[in-house]
């Protein structure tokens, strides 16, 4: 009477490979440690690095930007420009996109110097002829920008700490690349020297 076949019990596990290039064994090479030591050593050096690098970088835009916005403040002007011709009507009036539309539209306005100007900018549609908006104007009489809010320069300043925070870990990840691409030609050019000396007693007929 045949034997009935016993379960099979759980695959044996296969040993862990983790740290391997820590362990002492045969197969690990001096340059397998090295590439373990400089994984470490880059990895401290990013994470102390970084909160450095963000704060630096965060504090120094929005000193720049601070400064920029202070300049803008003082050398340009909010002043009131009347519109030459109606503005366009938007297709859909009343809708969410007639509320963010804006129609390049001729306006005239007085310069800070006194002096009558005429230029295009930006205004809601339908205005009429002879409507008023608030536009500025820098210190040539030419309509630009407004200056720059504290919102905006924290939002400045907190997009270039961002891309900081990315560029520190990017840059060790460039450098852990190049380390490995050095360490792997090493390894070849002793593979090769190796075999050299070797391949003569393998080809040699005895």
């Amino acid at each position: 009477m045949a034997r009935a076949t016993p379960p099979a019990g759980p695959p044996e596990e296969l040993p862990r490979l983790r740290l391997w290039r820590w362990r002492r064994n045969p197969l690990r090479r001096r340059t397998d440690l090295a590439q373990a030591w400089i994984a470490v050593g880059l990895f401290l050096v990013v994470a102390a690095a970084t909160p450095v690098a963000v704060f630096l970088t965060g504090d120094t835009a929005y000193r720049h930007h601070k400064e920029i916005a202070r300049h803008q403040a003082t050398t340009r002007y909010d002043t009131p420009a009347v519109l030459v011709h109606d503005a366009p009507r938007h297709p859909e009036p009343g809708s969410y996109e007639a509320k963010k539309t804006l129609y390049p539209v001729t306006v005239r306005f007085t310069d800070p110097a006194g002096t009558p100007r005429t230029a295009e900018t930006d205004v809601a549609p339908a205005l009429t002829a002879g409507s008023t908006v608030r536009v500025w104007v820098n210190a040539d009489g030419k309509i630009t920008e407004p200056p720059l809010t504290m919102e905006q320069v924290r939002s400045r300043a907190m997009g270039c700490a961002l891309l900081a925070a990315l560029a520190v870990p990017v840059l060790g990840a460039a450098v852990h690349g190049y380390a490995n691409r050095r360490l792997e030609r090493h390894r070849l050019a002793q593979w090769d020297a190796a075999w050299a000396e070797i391949a003569p007693r393998w080809t040699t007929s005895r």
